[in-house]
């Protein structure tokens, strides 16, 4: 007898190529404000987006204050004399324009919209986060999609799933799956909240010894053999 009937997957990492659109994001970005985009500037970005999207999960800062905070710290950390705000607005732009696919995903929803609902919950930003759907030949697969700045509350936080299932017409605990690569926002946040958990781990990482999970796996595929 089929266990779950909602199938929630995490947007970037685990359904879109995040790395590979974030450098050609940001080196378009670059080019529409007219500064030579050095590639040393994409590790300097991600470790300071990394650490405000940390933070967002612990509740401190607001998803749209990431929106431009980051761009005033990149700029000054490569001293670079540029509007963030601009920087950020062209950013989001390409960014929403990149809907490059984790290997496999387009295939795996497609199989499992069958049997499954199908929906994202992401800690993403509005403009990107619609747009790449928008764009992508996903978009056919997803019944709805949850996004943190747009609800007002982020992943792992109760709040957020709270809303997420209640968008989603209250569906028994039971009958929900947590698909993501995020071990904190997407795993931590789905047990704590009583949800089945999946962790997409396809670097292989060592798991945490908490919380216990359902599943992991290292290819999407590895959902179609397990749920069908």
């Amino acid at each position: 007898m089929q266990r779950y009937q909602w199938l929630l997957f995490d947007a970037d990492g685990t359904l879109f190529d995040f790395e590979r659109a974030e450098g050609t994001a940001l080196e378009q970005a670059f080019g529409l404000i007219g500064v030579t985009f050095d590639p040393g500037y994409l590790a300097t970005y991600q470790r300071l987006n990394q650490a405000l999207w940390q933070a967002v999960e612990r509740g401190e800062i607001t998803p749209g204050v990431v929106k431009i905070k980051r761009f005033e710290l990149l700029l000054q950390a490569i001293g670079v004399d540029s509007s963030a705000a601009a920087l950020s607005a062209n950013y989001l732009e390409c960014l929403a324009a990149c809907s490059e696919l984790i290997e496999d995903a387009s295939e795996v929803l497609q199989a499992l919209q069958e049997k499954y609902r199908i929906a994202i919950l992401t800690n993403g930003l509005q403009v990107v986060q619609r747009g790449r759907l928008a764009r992508s030949v996903i978009h056919d697969h997803i019944a709805d999609i949850i996004i943190s700045e747009e609800i007002g509350f982020a992943k792992p936080a109760k709040e957020f799933f709270d809303v997420a299932l209640a968008r989603l017409g209250h569906p028994s605990l039971r009958e929900v799956l947590m698909i993501g690569d995020g071990w904190t926002s997407d795993i931590q946040g789905a047990v704590q909240y009583g949800i089945d958990a999946c962790w997409y781990n396809p670097a292989r990482k060592p798991r945490p010894t908490t919380p216990e999970i359902t599943r992991e796996i290292a290819s999407l595929r590895e959902l179609i053999e397990w749920l069908e």
